[in-house]
């Protein structure tokens, strides 16, 4: 059966769904954005709407659904949100344009204007203020890797050469909304978008950062490897396919190192909740407990701190140095905190007028905000003696002298945040503008006398002149009026006649309404064009006004700091150039804040790591503390070096290269691995990688197999901390049999946290004490979690019986002590190995024959049992 071709406008939709691709497309028809076919009944089921049909394609109806343009950001946002992209299709000419290229049938031209993704928005409406929004991409040149990431909403471009093992830890430190890669990439799993391996060349790439900054070389930004190249070029190469032309704002990239940073694998933040929670909210987690700012600038800023401390013990004082000038003096803090708080975000402005999606409202909170920092920066300068990052930072604050008077003549006190209705230019500005709109007034009350002067000569006090998209300026009257102003002679000409109402037209009305029509038209022109001029002259000092908002963001930290601190007494850490780790009540900060609403006191503890004591074995019962023990210094270490106050009454520290955690485990079933394989994988990438300056923290290690094998993997993981990574570790356990370490490793010692029984009732104290638990409790906590009587006597029963076997064998660790040290053993191990090694390269297997093989297998097994 034949089917009748498409339909023009059909044929033109499915052209733009090709170069769409995997988008969703918002087809623009009038004042709506339709999406029909597949498009249409996913975004019918994400958005909640109707589902309906219109014509046939192939002999089928076309299934479609449509958005109001004027509520699209609103739709859009629910489409990102359920991990979709979309494709804007809008008009590029009008109607008349149309009609007088091809005729009175002539469809109207589409084009895709914007591809919109979750790592390239910057409209207010679809970010979240308080969080950075990262589009990310992976470039792999010669053997290295580099990840480049860019906040096209403010314009924060990142270059960091990483190692191929530390992708996944760097992608979590960003918490990336959007993850490009090429088609050839070996981090395929890793991305949310793949792209032709063309745009991922280095030399490609190197000319396209030329091109988009100006510039003959790259040099001034500093040195990139081939791989910083490709992934900053394949970034580059995403962004400008999603703009369309309209290239969102880029910073120059600033080139960092893996180095630079604490290392933290994204299992370690998650364990941490450094940034959210393990259910990925921000409540709950480290940031939501620390964060006192009052702009979203600064929560960014913070966010990005918490994620990323710092490695030069310098930069960190300097933070804290900061943190310190406005923790001293609470009246200086309050009065930024204030004059911070009653300023607009810049940087996002500044982003959304680059992206060309701004508006007079951005180009007033530039003005606006720009306004307030200079007078900031001018009680910055007054300070005496001020801090090192405070001298740096207040030079930023000032020099947009020009830029804010220009923008005060300009623009309104209160400016639109759309553009279309005008009305945002100042009176005074531009005298043609304001002679244009004194005609379109006088117009007005011209048609005003118009109206008087007609209810006059028809005797219809009911007669209005009203205004419609349709018809224009009109006379209106009730329709049981209507019948003097329908006769020839009356001067009206009928145009229109609706229920209760009819509507006419006169030629005095249509001059007088023309003049009108045409001053608002060429006010609006003109209004349209000075907004251009603003923004060009806004975005030619982009750079510097970027560099205002990072200083205020950077202050708005400090004083968000300062405020914390003071709320919760906490202390400046102290840092120095050797191992250690010194703290003196220490506490959690998220499960203090959470005690404290339930008006509980927090159990604060200390912790002193140091050369001769550097691998702490706790013990303890369940809910006893242990966890949150461990938790806590982790977090001490992350809040110092980000340059943060800590949650103790005194630290001293020495800077943690690498932060590992692995405490608590869950399934990871997209893998295929169990939560006991997830346990494994976790240690077994911690001892590969901790160094002797990492600061490690293991909660029941072994604990998801058997107990033999349990204790076995347990006992062989603190050897191996002890004799060959060296690290600061706190390993919490309830395989007590551990404790016989300390007697042959000379860095361990023990610790438990305390808990007695009252009147057959337990009592968690969660504080720490010296030396091993006693007993751990178990059988009281199950009957704490509300276990029935008879299954804790059952328990109870079995217990007897097990312990009195294991008082007659030696228990689980009966012959341990005869093992030798970790180091010794391995060595042994080693050695044996080498041996047959040695044996098996001697054999010429070719030239052997069965006798000889029958007699060389018996040989290297008699080596093998010797070993």
């Amino acid at each position: 059966m034949l089917h009748p071709a498409p339909t023009p406008m059909m044929t033109q939709y499915l052209g733009l769904k090709a170069e769409a691709q995997d988008c969703l497309l918002f087809y623009r028809m009038g004042d709506f954005f339709e999406l029909f076919m597949d498009d249409a009944r996913i975004a019918a089921a994400v958005l909640d709407i109707a589902l309906t049909s219109r014509g046939e394609h192939e002999g089928k109806p076309i299934p479609m659904c449509g958005v109001p343009v004027h509520a699209a950001t609103v739709y859009l946002q629910r489409l990102i949100k359920a991990g979709h992209r979309v494709a804007i299709a809008e008009q590029v000419e009008s109607p008349a344009e149309a009609k007088a290229r091809g005729g009175s049938k002539a469809l109207v031209a589409r084009a895709i204007v914007r591809v919109v993704t979750a790592g390239t928005l910057t409209e207010e409406a679809l970010l979240d203020a308080r969080s950075d929004n990262w589009c990310v991409a992976i470039g792999e040149a010669g053997g290295s890797v580099a990840i480049a990431a860019a906040d096209v909403s403010t314009g924060r471009f990142e270059i960091v050469e990483v190692a191929g093992d530390a992708v996944e830890a760097e992608l979590a430190r960003l918490g990336a909304a959007e993850v490009v890669a090429s088609e050839a990439s070996a981090f395929e799993d890793s991305a949310t978008t793949l792209r032709p391996k063309i745009d991922f060349d280095s030399g490609a790439g190197e000319a396209r950062l030329k091109r988009v900054y100006g510039v003959a070389t790259l040099d001034g930004f500093g040195q990139f490897g081939r791989a910083g190249l490709a992934a900053a070029g394949g970034l580059v190469a995403y962004l400008e396919h999603n703009a369309k032309g309209a290239m969102p704002f880029l910073r120059p990239p600033r080139i960092g190192r893996a180095a630079e940073t604490m290392a933290i694998d994204a299992a370690t933040r998650e364990s941490l909740e450094l940034t959210c929670t393990t259910g990925g909210v921000r409540k709950g987690s480290l940031l939501d407990a620390v964060d006192r700012t009052v702009t979203g600038a600064g929560a960014r800023l913070l966010g990005a701190d918490l994620g990323a401390p710092l490695m030069d013990k310098a930069a960190i004082d300097a933070r804290l140095d900061l943190v310190r000038l406005f923790h001293d003096d609470q009246a200086a803090r309050e009065k930024l905190r204030s004059t911070l708080r009653a300023l607009p975000d810049i940087g996002r402005a500044l982003g959304r007028l680059a992206a060309g999606r701004g508006g007079p409202r951005d180009l007033g909170q530039l003005r606006d905000g720009l306004d307030g920092a200079w007078s900031l920066g001018e009680r910055m300068d007054a300070i005496v003696d001020p801090p090192v990052l405070l001298r740096e930072i207040a030079p930023r604050l000032r020099g947009h002298g020009a830029l804010i008077d220009l923008l005060k003549r300009a623009l309104v006190p209160s400016p639109p945040i759309e553009a279309s209705d005008g009305g945002y230019i100042a009176a005074g500005y531009d005298a043609a503008l304001d002679d244009l709109r004194d005609a379109g007034a006088g117009g007005r009350r011209a048609i005003a006398a118009l109206e008087a002067e007609f209810r006059a000569s028809t005797g219809v006090t009911a007669l209005k002149i009203r205004h419609n998209g349709v018809l224009g300026y009109h006379v209106e009257v009730p329709a049981r009026a209507a019948d003097p102003l329908m006769k020839p002679e009356s001067g009206f000409t009928h145009r229109q006649t609706l229920a209760g109402v009819v509507r006419f037209n006169t030629p005095a009305l249509h001059e007088v309404a023309a003049k009108v029509s045409q001053s608002g038209a060429h006010a609006l022109a003109a209004e349209a064009a000075h907004l251009e001029e603003l923004t060009a002259q806004a975005l030619a000092g982009g750079e510097a006004i970027a560099a205002t908002a990072d200083a205020l963001a950077r202050l708005d930290v400090a004083a968000g700091l300062a405020e914390r601190a003071a709320e919760g007494a906490w202390a400046r850490p102290s840092l120095v150039d050797h191992a250690c780790f010194e703290i003196e009540g220490g506490r959690h900060p998220v499960v203090e804040a959470a005690v404290a609403k339930s008006g509980d006191r927090f159990v604060a503890n200390d912790c002193n790591l140091s050369e001769s004591s550097r691998l702490w074995l706790v013990t303890g019962p369940n809910m006893g503390g242990k966890s949150t023990f461990l938790r806590q210094n982790a977090l001490i270490a992350v809040l110092a070096q980000a340059g943060s106050y800590v949650p103790a009454t005194k630290a001293t520290l020495g800077l943690v290269d690498r932060l590992f955690s692995r405490v608590g485990a869950s399934d990871n079933l997209a893998r295929g691995r169990s939560t006991f394989m997830v346990e494994m994988v976790e240690t077994a990438a911690i001892l590969a990688q901790a160094t002797p300056r990492s600061f490690v923290i293991l909660d029941e290690v072994g604990r998801g197999t058997s107990t033999y094998d349990g204790l076995a993997i347990a006992w062989a993981v603190v050897e191996a901390i002890h004799e060959d990574n060296r690290c600061r570790c706190l390993f919490a356990t309830h395989y007590h049999e551990l404790t016989r370490l300390a007697e042959r490793c000379e860095a361990l010692s023990l610790h438990h946290v305390r808990a007695r029984e009252w009147k057959g009732e337990l009592v968690l104290l969660h504080e720490l004490a010296d030396g091993p638990a006693d007993r751990s409790y178990g059988l009281a906590v199950a009957r704490l979690a509300g276990m029935s009587p008879v299954t804790v006597a059952r328990a109870k029963a079995v217990l007897a019986k097990l312990e009195a076997g294991r008082a007659k064998t030696g228990g689980l660790a009966a012959g341990l002590d005869d093992l030798p040290l970790f180091a010794a053993a391995a060595q042994v191990e080693e050695v044996a190995c080498d041996v047959l090694r040695e044996d098996l390269a001697k054999l010429d297997i070719d030239a052997m024959s069965p006798r000889e093989a029958l007699d060389a297998l018996y040989r290297l097994k008699a080596l093998a049992n010797e070993g």
